[in-house]
């Protein structure tokens, strides 16, 4: 991918669609919740999960190859380098979108911050999905916008 190219922002039906989050901190706990909430059918691949997201399914295991067989997308969230690696060499000998919390080269899309209000969803990434900061400004400030939609 061009350093410099801007990302497309895509929405998709999740509705049943098996997303695979391998890791169970805080990081694997939002995306849970948030792809939960569309309709997703979860799976939380870690040998602990500090998560309360209803309907997600955990598998209190490490990671095995394999786990993302059948996965419409991945989220590589843990605190092990060499394991996010792999999920995200995984997803992409299979075709899987796949995030990786501490590698943006290794992924195929960015998780957005998901802002919703009146109606309206929308999800927001730095230019280059690097300054989480600005992200995390921008959505504050569109959350509050969607809330006078309501």
């Amino acid at each position: 991918m061009t350093e410099n190219a801007s990302r497309f922002p895509l929405f998709v039906d999740l509705t049943g669609r098996r997303c695979v989050i391998v890791g169970g901190g805080a990081i694997a706990q939002r995306r849970a919740a948030v792809l939960a909430r569309f309709g997703a059918a979860v799976t939380v691949i870690a040998p602990t999960w500090i998560g309360d997201a209803p309907g997600v399914d955990w598998q209190a295991r490490p990671y095995a190859p394999g786990d993302l067989k059948g996965a419409f997308l991945a989220v590589a969230a843990t605190n092990d380098r060499s394991v996010n690696r792999q999920v995200g060499e995984e997803a992409r000998a299979l075709g899987i979108p796949v995030t990786v919390a501490d590698c943006r080269e290794e992924c195929t899309f960015f998780f957005p911050a998901v802002c919703e209000g009146g109606g309206v969803t929308a999800g927001l990434i730095s230019r280059h999905g690097t300054d989480h900061h600005r992200a995390a400004k921008a959505a504050k400030a569109v959350r509050q916008a969607l809330e006078g939609l309501d």
